[in-house]
């Protein structure tokens, strides 16, 4: 899979997206991670809602 076929998140609570192109690097995640492999304890950095929160953006 491309970096650029990587499916973005968006958070049901606030509607950040996660997009993996970017990944989240005040949390240490570096560009071209995707979803899956951020950690289960990361948290959004909106609203600091669980990861479980977190659905496919279609």
């Amino acid at each position: 899979m491309s970096k650029q076929s990587l499916p973005a998140f968006r958070c049901e609570e606030c509607g950040y997206v996660y997009d993996p192109l970017e990944g989240d690097p005040d949390s240490h995640i570096p560009p071209g991670a995707p979803f899956e492999t951020v950690p289960d304890e990361w948290c959004c950095p909106v609203c600091n809602m669980s990861k479980r929160t977190f659905a496919l953006l279609s």
